[in-house]
């Protein structure tokens, strides 16, 4: 016996395109696929900064600054983990001026963050992750769609962070090397 039968071709319901089907399907799992990058980034901004409340003040911090304490790796840490937040972000189609304000919220918590133990300060008020979820989700409640980034400013965005990361690792060499020859003399 046949578990599997082929579909009759004479079927009295009208059929409809593989096209259409598949377009519709993919939109579904396109939702599905926001809505699980859209958790992804309350997860981890909630991880990086208010995961660890202080008991009797209603203030939290996160994982950031505790990462941020590690010498020079900890902050291209958190950079890279913020800048993910952000990438991520980019499928929700924010406008140009959302994600610029989203990329100088991370660059100025990594620029205050390399100067040691204030930069840790600052990343404990600051919180650019949650500042940024604020922003997609201020961007979902009211999306303007023709407003949205370009591809060509994705890919710009993409060689930024790169030139960020870039940038704040060479600066971290350079300091490691000045500190090295000074106590090396």
């Amino acid at each position: 016996m046949n578990r599997n039968p082929k579909p009759s071709s004479s079927s009295s319901q009208p059929s409809q395109s593989k096209r259409s089907v598949y377009e519709n399907q993919s939109n579904e799992d396109m939702r599905l696929e926001d809505a699980t990058g859209l958790d992804r980034i309350r997860v981890l901004s909630h991880l990086l900064d208010n995961a660890i409340p202080i008991p009797g003040t209603g203030y939290s911090f996160g994982l950031d600054p505790i990462i941020g304490l590690l010498p020079a790796g900890g902050d291209v840490v958190g950079t890279l983990l913020s800048a993910y937040i952000v990438l991520e972000a980019s499928r929700f189609r924010l406008s140009v001026p959302t994600l610029t304000r989203m990329m100088f919220n991370i660059l100025l918590e990594m620029i205050v963050g390399t100067v040691p133990l204030i930069g840790d300060l600052f990343d404990l008020g600051w919180k650019a992750n949650a500042k940024n979820l604020k922003l997609i989700e201020a961007h979902l409640q009211h999306p303007d769609e023709n407003q949205a980034a370009d591809k060509r400013f994705f890919i710009i965005l993409v060689i930024a962070f790169i030139i960020i990361i870039a940038v704040q690792i060479s600066w971290y060499i350079a300091v490691f090397q000045f500190l090295a020859n000074l106590f090396a003399s």
